[in-house]
């Protein structure tokens, strides 16, 4: 009977979201608002926002910069917000990395883009559901990351299915998660806090969970409202960098302190 007790608990064990086998520790979410940098007064209102959210700026925009450092001095994370190629041939403003520029162009467009907001830690796409399906574009983007400044990460808006950014982000050893919930691609309220609900059901299955707005007036009036109940839904917001921490941390599988049973042995890859 021991053997096949044992036997049933690593089976439920490997049945279950990694971050479900973390008790000690609550869901997490990070929550991302983008396009930061084209409207001051939408953007002053956003950095309103109480906790740790991260603000992702799209370069060289009017007030980027000065944005950017008002975030940076009220103890928010700042990202770049990195225009790409569109598949639907969107306008991409400036700073947009193409697949038409050589990999000098490239790479020299992208370190422009970072030197262009204070305070980066990181970046994911603008758009990019082209460029980001490109394994050779992608490389440029992860060998200019770690050749600009070390522990920049990258995160996969994912604008398609077909992106291979995170994988190609992963090959290369630079820190990275990816986008779960869009929450305001219909900007109306009760569409946003459904949204929101969505992002904490994710949370709550895998261990945590990384959501993308805008500053909308709609959206920094949910988010305003819903952050005012993660404490007692017993749910913590965390910056993008200490959410990639997290989910390297869960997902990294302790050595065992017993040897495994065949059966669990035979069943990896």
């Amino acid at each position: 009977m021991g053997v096949y007790l044992v036997r049933g608990v690593l089976l439920s064990a490997l049945l279950l979201p990694v971050g479900a086998l973390q008790a000690d520790e609550p869901p997490a979410i990070t929550i991302i608002i983008d396009d930061m940098g084209n409207h001051q007064a939408q953007g002053l209102a956003a950095l309103e926002l109480r906790g740790a959210v991260t603000y992702a700026f799209l370069p060289h925009t009017p007030y980027a910069a000065a944005l950017a450092e008002k975030a940076h001095g009220l103890g928010k994370e700042v990202m770049l917000h990195l225009p790409m190629d569109a598949h639907e041939g969107n306008a991409l403003g400036p700073g947009a990395l193409t697949l038409h520029m050589t990999e000098v162009q490239f790479k020299r467009t992208l370190l422009d883009n970072l030197n262009a907001i204070p305070h980066v830690s990181g970046l994911n796409n603008h758009m990019g559901s082209l460029l980001t399906r490109h394994p050779g574009a992608m490389g440029w983007i992860m060998q200019a990351l770690t050749a600009a400044r070390s522990g920049l990460y990258f995160i996969d808006s994912r604008t398609t299915r077909e992106t291979v950014a995170q994988q190609v982000a992963t090959e290369y050893g630079v820190p990275n998660t990816r986008r779960d919930v869009f929450l305001d691609n219909d900007p109306a309220v009760d569409a946003i806090e459904k949204q929101f609900s969505v992002l904490l059901q994710r949370a709550r299955l895998q261990g945590y969970a990384v959501g993308i707005g805008h500053p909308y007036p709609q959206t920094v009036e949910v988010l305003r409202r819903v952050f005012t109940r993660l404490k007692s839904q017993n749910i913590q917001l965390i910056s993008a960098s200490a959410m990639i921490e997290l989910q390297q941390r869960r997902n990294s599988w302790p050595e065992p302190s017993f040897p495994l049973l065949k059966v669990a042995k035979s069943s990896k890859p």
